[in-house]
């Protein structure tokens, strides 16, 4: 098993009331056009106010993919080192005892990538193990301790870090006025996490949850469900609406499945840490999975508060979590999370 020792969460530094963030997106998206359906969607989206990496007037002049991703890079790199100093300082360790770095993020690209160009600033050792991954979006937050799960059961001495940054608000397209688009635009927001995690061998400083397994699980016929299209101007948001089908469909046999091989069912689950989604994702969540009243208070708070965060949102509602509404010691907890392919990753904790 594997310790996690700390989760911190940051947001970029510019905070809007939704209706600002509306009004902007019917400016760039629907110059000439009735924004009623945008209006609508927006405020259905569960969002009351969202975190840009940038202020709202300067996005309507980001000219092409190389401008935006610049953009990303410097602005990851900045977030990426308040999270993990932050982490670190809370687990009480060292930057020079972080074996490895793994890093994901779906919203930029950089070579070096964002890891790399932590590892100095950050007084990490010249030889930490990095791993940078891209494509998992929404997913990667849960499947990202999953792969930290993986490295230290054969490095139990050993100290990991997850970092994800997720800057959504540079992947808006201009003049994109399709439903996912618009839906995409009125949902996602800016920030980043770093989760610390040690293996059996080496034991945090104070109580925190055991990661007991975990599982991940690619459904057939999928990937056009939620993605990228690479364009010229940068990504552009695949969301199929029938996401939530698919959740009604596949997740709770996964659930009853990865919770039966380990003696346990969702009458056991003490917490569950959902990524929020949507409230679409979210209602079929609650519905598929019988959840009782009250189990995803704190994801629906954070999509109000924050709005998705993509792979950063889960690692946000497992701090939230532990902060705010911490399960009795010993009980089991899942923590889910749904992304491109499509897929979703499931994490087995101990409180």
């Amino acid at each position: 098993m594997s310790r996690i020792a700390a989760v911190h969460g940051v947001l970029a530094p510019h905070r809007h009331e939704q209706r600002d963030i509306t009004d902007l997106m019917a400016r760039i998206c629907l110059p000439d056009g009735e924004r009623g359906v945008l209006d609508r969607l927006h405020t259905n989206a569960g969002v009351r106010t969202r975190h840009t990496v940038l202020p709202l007037d300067r996005y309507a002049a980001l000219d092409g993919f190389g401008m935006v991703n610049d953009a990303f890079i410097a602005a990851a790199t900045e977030l990426g080192a308040e999270a993990v100093d932050a982490a670190l300082h809370a687990a009480r360790i060292s930057p020079r005892e972080v074996d490895l770095l793994l890093f994901t993020s779906v919203t930029g690209i950089a070579a070096p990538s964002v890891d790399a160009r932590l590892v100095g600033r950050l007084g990490l050792r010249p030889d930490v193990k990095r791993l940078p991954l891209f494509g998992l979006g929404c997913v990667a937050g849960a499947a990202g301790i999953g792969r930290l799960h993986d490295y230290l059961r054969g490095w139990p001495g050993h100290v990991a870090v997850l970092l994800s940054v997720e800057l959504c608000s540079l992947t808006f397209q201009r003049h994109d006025a399709s439903p996912a688009g618009l839906v995409a635009a009125g949902l996602f927001g800016d920030g980043a996490a770093a989760l610390v995690a040690c293996g059996t061998d080496r034991r945090p400083k104070g109580p925190c949850p055991t990661v007991v397994a975990t599982r991940g699980h690619l459904y057939p016929d999928t990937e056009s469900v939620m993605g990228w299209d690479v364009t010229d101007t940068g990504f552009r948001v695949v969301l199929d609406s029938t996401v939530p089908d698919v959740v009604r469909k596949h997740l709770a046999a996964d659930v009853d499945a990865f919770l039966g091989d380990h003696g346990l069912t969702r009458r056991d689950v003490s917490a569950w840490v959902c990524h929020p989604g949507g409230p679409r994702v979210l209602e079929a969540m609650a519905e598929t999975l019988e959840l009782p009243d009250g189990a995803l208070d704190i994801t629906w708070r954070s999509l109000a508060a924050v709005g998705n965060l993509s792979s950063s949102s889960v690692l946000h509602v497992l701090r939230d979590t532990l902060a705010e509404r911490p399960p009795p010691p010993g009980t089991p907890g899942l923590l889910l999370a749904l992304g491109p392919g499509f897929c979703s990753e499931l994490v087995l904790l101990r409180w």
